[in-house]
């Protein structure tokens, strides 16, 4: 192994790779390595200019047997970077310290050295590199030493029964309700962001950790060590972004529903909620609002005057997002010249289709500026200049008629080299040229990679069942995603597929999740409401007139019983406003998520680190949602300190005080979610 120190960066050379070890923020290293002559030069997720880097490289001998009893002298790399210590031994091994403390160690066993005591036969590398046959991309696995004891938070949102991760196999890649987020946060005061975009896969294993990369030219990773998980996430945030301002007049209620057919239904449920004293911040006007995927246009047969219903709904002090879709269907007046410009994504085989949802599309390529640039000045003529205020940026995976990414092509490389940042290219359409207005962006998106917290990205966790299993699932969900660096997350309030809305089970599901709701970052009604027996508009092929909709889901349209629920915890949600305030200005500060894990509040409560059921928004509220049907009462475990039972806001007048440190059963009737205060 050859090194060099080269101003603080450590450079190694061995069969072949080039390795670089350098500071990267306070506390912190980047690790790159490649095969080829020179590194890409991308930052990817480390997009912040960063400081607090002091990292020095010294070299140090060790004695290594070799087998007759004999030693020999070996030299070691060492760089350091505050409480962040990397080694680098005779055959290319890393070892990381926090404070002189081994905390990870890549996986080698073969024959000589001295890693471990394991076997040394089996050839297995650190790094293994297969090139891919006819391309300059290689398959790259990355393998370390499993600790025991240690959990392992955050990556993402994978719909699972599991937040913690160790044990867990986990896709590196973009599905609809999948979001990939290669940031894991460990229980061992360290985190760790897999800077690469490829298609892959990570084992946080018993055995060993693997991260596989399908195609790639480079290694890229980046670890920080801290004392608590809030300064380990303020770390992270520091190189990959932070949220910006969030709007005050945009943390009430967001009204949606699958969906609006014209702008008439529109005003009429605006008109509604302001007759029945209730302020809406946002009306959502979700797809088929179009003539066909890819016009990004109203069809004037439903909306005639949108700039009017704009305008009205603005009166009412209601801000307006509309759906729009990467999509471009055959059919549409943009697909023709955008397909001769080499603005969609290309297909390596077969026909050229990557979406087939009503309709034979091809899906936009974000990662091509020229790209950015149409999509942008059509849907700044036909939305934008109309005072629409924000995108719904849907099936931002992109979500593909078959998830087959090796089939796909973007400007920039193979879908499997880079596809994982698709979403936030696509978020980027729009932020990068409405940030220009000088007004905070806020725009929804399905999906998200490390770093889209800063370009304005509200997440919602996908199309997911209305079940009581899939509610339970969306807690870890944004728990984790929370950790992995996206505050703004939020889900479909009674989510999204429901067949029956008068089935007595899944109303009682829509007040759970609705109660949830309130204790999170957006207050959001959403959801495909059936059964579906609504006659269509129409009978055409074009326009969303013969495009199915679902039932009313307007707080009002579950009876009187659930409407009186939802309005106090409606007042509840508008009580807690400059709280909530405080908490969105946290996350542009440090990168704290609003809803938190336990741990994340109490990291030295070993107790905290187990509990997935019950999560903190914001440093004073202890959430225990109502996660199973026909269940009134539920244990919540109170850490050490003096905590108050909230009951719809203390308007019964309980003053219950609990002391922590143990665990207490609480009556949790429909009407009311266990919240405790924290005093």
């Amino acid at each position: 192994m050859h090194f060099e120190d080269r101003n603080g960066t450590l450079l190694c050379y061995r069969a072949g790779e080039m390795l670089e070890i350098g500071g990267w923020g306070a506390n912190s290293l980047r690790v790159r390595a490649t095969m080829q002559k020179e590194f890409t030069g991308r930052d990817r997720a480390l997009s912040e200019k960063v400081g607090g880097s002091t990292a020095t490289v010294t070299f140090e001998e060790e004695s290594l047997p070799v087998g007759d009893g004999t030693f020999e002298k070996s030299t070691l790399a060492v760089i350091t970077n505050g409480r962040l210590k990397a080694v680098v031994n005779f055959a290319g091994v890393i070892s990381f310290y926090r404070d002189d403390k081994l905390i990870l160690r890549e996986y080698f066993r073969f024959y000589g050295g001295t890693i471990s005591k394991e076997s040394r036969c089996l050839k297995i590398v650190n790094r293994e590199w297969k090139g891919i046959i006819g391309g300059s991309e290689y398959a790259l696995n990355v393998k370390f030493e499993a600790n025991k004891g240690e959990k392992i938070f955050g990556m993402g949102q994978y719909q699972q029964d599991s937040m913690e991760l160790k044990g867990c196999v986990l896709e590196l890649a973009q599905r609809n309700s999948q979001i990939s987020v290669p940031f894991a946060l460990s229980s061992l005061g360290y985190g760790f962001l897999w800077n690469n975009p490829a298609v892959g896969r990570v084992t946080f294993g018993k055995n060993y950790t693997e991260w596989i990369a399908r195609a790639t030219k480079e290694m890229d990773y980046w670890i920080t060590v801290a004392d608590t998980p809030k300064e380990i996430l303020e770390n992270y945030t520091a190189v990959t972004g932070r949220a910006g301002s969030f709007p005050e007049d945009l943390m009430g209620l967001w009204q949606c529903k699958l969906r609006y057919r014209t702008q008439d239904e529109v005003l009429e449920v605006a008109r509604k909620y302001k007759a029945e004293g209730i302020k809406i911040d946002m009306i959502v006007i979700d797809f088929f609002h179009w003539t066909v995927q890819g016009d990004w246009k109203f069809d004037k047969k439903y909306w005639p005057d949108p700039k009017a219903m704009v305008d009205e709904l603005h009166s009412m002090g209601i801000k307006v997002i509309v759906s729009v879709w990467p999509s471009v269907d055959r059919r549409s007046e943009n697909f023709n010249p955008m397909m001769e410009r080499g603005l969609l994504i290309k297909t390596e085989r077969g026909a050229a289709q990557t979406y087939d949802y009503q309709g034979d599309c091809v899906e936009i390529d974000p990662f091509n500026p020229e790209t950015r640039k149409y999509v942008w000045e059509v849907c700044k003529k036909n939305y934008y200049d109309l005072g629409i205020d924000a995108f719904w940026l849907d099936n931002s995976e992109p979500d593909y008629g078959v998830y087959d990414f090796e089939n796909y092509r973007y400007c920039d490389g193979p879908a499997l080299t880079i596809s994982n940042m698709y979403p936030q290219m696509y978020s980027r359409t729009f932020y990068d040229e409405m940030v220009k207005e000088g007004k905070p962006v806020v725009n929804l998106l399905r999906c998200a990679w490390a770093g889209s917290q800063k370009y304005g990205n509200v997440v919602w966790s996908g199309d997911v069942p209305s079940s009581f299993e899939a509610f339970a699932d969306q807690i870890k969900c944004g728990l984790n995603m929370g950790v992995a660096g996206i505050p703004w997350w939020t889900t479909d309030v009674g989510g999204f597929m429901t067949d029956d809305v008068n089935d007595p089970e899944f109303r009682q599901l829509l007040i759970r999740w609705y109660q949830f709701a309130v204790y999170s970052a957006v207050l959001r009604m959403h959801g495909d409401r059936g059964p579906y027996n609504i006659a269509p508009l129409d009978d055409r092929e074009r326009g969303g007139g013969y495009l199915h909709t679902g039932q009313p889901n307007e707080l009002w349209s579950y009876g009187e019983e659930n409407y009186a629920i939802m309005k106090k915890y409606y007042d509840i949600r508008i009580g807690m406003h400059d709280y909530i305030r405080s908490l969105f200005e946290e996350a542009s500060k440090n990168g704290s998520p609003l809803i938190r894990p336990m741990f994340y509040e109490f990291p030295g409560d070993t107790q905290c680190w187990d509990i997935e059921d019950q999560y903190m928004f914001g440093p004073k509220y202890l959430v225990a949602p109502i996660l199973h049907a026909y269940e009134y009462k539920r244990d919540v475990y109170l850490p050490e300190g003096k905590w108050m039972l909230v009951h719809g806001n203390g308007d019964d007048g309980s003053t219950a005080v609990f002391e922590g440190g143990r665990t207490v059963s609480v009556d949790a009737p429909i009407e009311y979610m266990p919240v405790f205060e924290r005093i």
